[in-house]
């Protein structure tokens, strides 16, 4: 990869047109010139449509259709992408600067298969509230193995940039996906760089009660699947043993 290195961005949406404009604008904005930008919409009702093809001139590549969730919405994205590097920022979620890009592939060595940093969390009226690291009890690590998510995410998908080649399709009908598609890159990766830097700020948002459930026993399964039931369940303890007594 001796020239510069193309970065696919991916945006995935359904009925999000409130939150769509800037995150194309925070994109389309950038000072690194490698940039393939991709849109999936969901077929949204909401204006959503408009919105895309307002900045359809910026846009590489869009689709509008019917789709079966979010993760096969991403994958949907990843098979479009022609790009060296993949990146989803999905509606709601900025790339934190106009130079951030710029900055971050100055990062990037022939050798790199992943690039990766912090997230900066905004609420709805994208005030920061702190990032990742420094506001939740995971903690992003350096350097980054798979084994560092023994116990969940450290790190964010709008913080993480795999190589494509090394970069699986999601698992679907799980709730925690993104844990085990950045577990599975890690995996194939031998040269993951750190950039030092925050990357993407993320909208927070919670998930209903009833997700949340399901998403801990998706996340209990996808874990047992890389680390073994032994070392999952050892794993759990101590993430029960965390809730409890911090």
């Amino acid at each position: 990869m001796s020239k510069k290195p193309i970065i696919s961005i991916i945006t995935v949406i359904y009925n999000g047109a409130d939150l769509l404009a800037g995150t194309i604008e925070s994109i389309i904005g950038q000072t690194y010139p490698a940039i393939e930008y991709i849109i999936v919409d969901g077929e949204s009702t909401d204006g959503t449509v408009a919105i895309i093809k307002k900045y359809a001139d910026h846009l590489s590549q869009w689709i509008s259709e019917p789709d079966n969730g979010l993760y096969d919405a991403m994958n949907k994205g990843l098979k479009m992408a022609t790009g060296d590097f993949v990146w989803f920022m999905n509606a709601g979620d900025h790339i934190y600067a106009p130079d951030t890009v710029e900055k971050m592939m100055k990062k990037w060595q022939p050798e790199t298969d992943i690039l990766y940093g912090e997230v900066m969390l905004v609420d709805d009226d994208r005030k920061e509230l702190g990032t990742r690291s420094a506001t939740t009890k995971q903690k992003l690590t350096d350097p980054l193995h798979w084994q560092d998510l023994a116990k969940g995410m450290v790190v964010c998908h709008q913080g993480f940039l795999p190589r494509r080649e090394i970069a699986p399709l999601y698992i679907e009908n799980n709730l925690t996906a993104d844990i085990d598609w950045v577990i599975k890159c890690l995996k194939a990766s031998k040269h993951t760089t750190a950039t030092g830097m925050i990357l993407a700020s993320y909208l927070v948002g919670g998930l209903s009660k009833q997700q949340h459930q399901q998403s801990l026993k998706d996340r209990y399964f996808v874990l047992k699947e890389h680390f073994g039931f032994w070392g999952n369940l050892w794993n759990h303890a101590g993430i029960l043993w965390r809730k409890v007594f911090n």
